[in-house]
């Protein structure tokens, strides 16, 4: 299966808890932390609900 890395590269500090929430669902919860996960689309939505806090590659 496609995988998608993402690295966190902003601070939940300030932002609302279902943003933080969701950046710990993503398994990041520290500055310029990556993870490898499965291309889902519940995976996809959950990054466009923090696209302003990380950066995607592939």
């Amino acid at each position: 299966m496609a995988t998608v890395k993402i690295t966190q590269t902003g601070s939940p500090i300030r932002r609302t808890q279902d943003q933080r929430a969701t950046l710990i669902g993503l398994g990041l919860n520290k500055m310029h932390k990556t993870v490898e996960l499965t291309d889902t689309p519940e995976v996809r939505g959950m990054i466009r609900k923090v696209q302003h806090m990380v950066q995607v590659e592939g």
